[in-house]
């Protein structure tokens, strides 16, 4: 099974919880999940020097046999979240060598993708680019369940807000709906560092740029988080933003060891 596999045994009951048998979260892990019968014994077991061909045999036992349910968890550092085309799938096609589908409408991206960041020898990290996040997320709207749950290994959140102007959402008000579906999907995940970006300045009017960025920087400050302009498609800001990636995954590995 591949590596992020979480094993779980399912139960005749449909409302009991699922039990959990084993989290695969490293490579050539192994797992145990039901044990084989005992094997019988064959008649060459009871030959004698009197009986050479017994007709005597001992059967065996059966296995355990479980019903059980994988679930698969993307094991990457850094989780960039947002609404539908806040330009997420661009920016981790600029910062690795992933090459997710990029178009101009909501959920081009259906599955995860997942890009290697390379600063250095020395510093590297992996990102995933989770599909677009909605309202209602974390009852299951828009497949959140089926994404939110991707973010649970990361150690940084990126909250991708598009600034452009394209959608007609505020931004700050963007950013509070995701942080929300986090918090209400797994407090937890709401708990994780976080990063704000304000992207797709390329795509905003240098002179209305202040203007349209200011009410989420404002609320970047009031949540203590640090926010960055940038624009993944053409580059603009991307450096500081990846130095400030490595410095809080650093923080975070730091704090967990």
């Amino acid at each position: 099974m591949p590596i992020g596999t979480l094993v779980y045994e399912k139960t005749d009951d449909p409302d009991s919880p699922l039990h959990l048998l084993g989290d695969l979260a490293e490579d050539g892990q192994r797992l145990l999940v039901a044990r084989g019968g005992r094997g019988g014994l064959g008649n060459a077991h009871f030959a004698t020097s009197t009986n050479r061909a017994p007709r005597k045999v001992q059967p065996g036992e059966p296995g355990e046999i479980k019903d059980l349910r994988l679930e698969m968890k993307l094991l990457a550092d850094v989780g960039l979240v947002g609404f539908p085309n806040a330009g997420k799938s661009t920016m981790i096609a600029r910062i690795s060598a992933a090459r997710p589908k990029i178009a101009d409408y909501p959920f081009t991206t259906l599955i995860p993708n997942l890009g290697v960041v390379r600063l250095s020898d020395d510093r590297s990290f992996v990102v995933a680019d989770v599909p677009g996040l909605i309202e209602g997320a974390h009852e299951g709207h828009g497949l959140g369940h089926q994404f939110l749950r991707h973010l649970e290994r990361t150690k940084v959140l990126v909250h991708l807000v598009d600034v452009s102007g394209a959608s007609d959402r505020e931004p700050a008000v963007d950013l509070d709906t995701v942080r929300r579906e986090l918090e209400l999907f797994q407090p937890d995940l709401a708990a994780k560092p976080q990063i704000v970006v304000a992207n797709k300045i390329d795509a905003v009017d240098p002179e209305l740029l202040d203007e349209r960025v200011a009410p989420l920087e404002r609320r970047a400050r009031e949540l203590k988080l640090p926010i960055y302009r940038v624009s993944g498609a053409s580059g603009a800001g991307v450096p500081e933003l990846l130095e400030a990636m490595w410095g809080r995954l650093a923080a975070a590995r730091q704090s967990a060891a």
